[in-house]
């Protein structure tokens, strides 16, 4: 896919698009916006919103912006929620919340100190 042939679609788009098996207009219909944006980004890339209205208006053969705000929310929906089903990244466990539980029995016992003259 390269610039010329869809509107919206830049060398770096194009390239990406290219790179996850996305290389004609046919192969993009077939996909479908979020599918291709998700698939960008299963690959490795880090796609911004503007990616997925791309791929949209290039399929309406309009410019990005000019995609209607309600469509525009229903493809950052659908991205939303394709996202969540993403499995965490490899060697990364999934991120959650951190909390510390110091047991009393876990606890360093406190340092001993020399006796002084004000312990008596």
């Amino acid at each position: 896919m390269t610039a010329p042939k869809m509107r919206n679609i830049g060398p770096k788009s194009a390239a990406w698009l290219r790179q996850v098996g996305l290389r004609t207009r046919e192969d993009l219909e077939a996909a479908g916006p979020v599918d291709a944006y998700m698939r960008v980004r299963r690959a490795g890339f880090r796609p911004s919103l503007n990616l997925l209205y791309a791929l949209e208006g290039a399929l309406l053969d309009c410019h990005w912006q000019e995609v209607p705000e309600a469509r525009r929310q229903q493809l950052v929906e659908a991205a939303e929620a394709a996202i969540a089903d993403l499995p965490p990244p490899r060697g990364r466990p999934a991120a959650g919340p951190v909390t510390t539980t110091v047991h009393q029995e876990d606890a360093p016992a406190p340092p001993d100190f020399p006796a002084t003259d004000d312990d008596d």
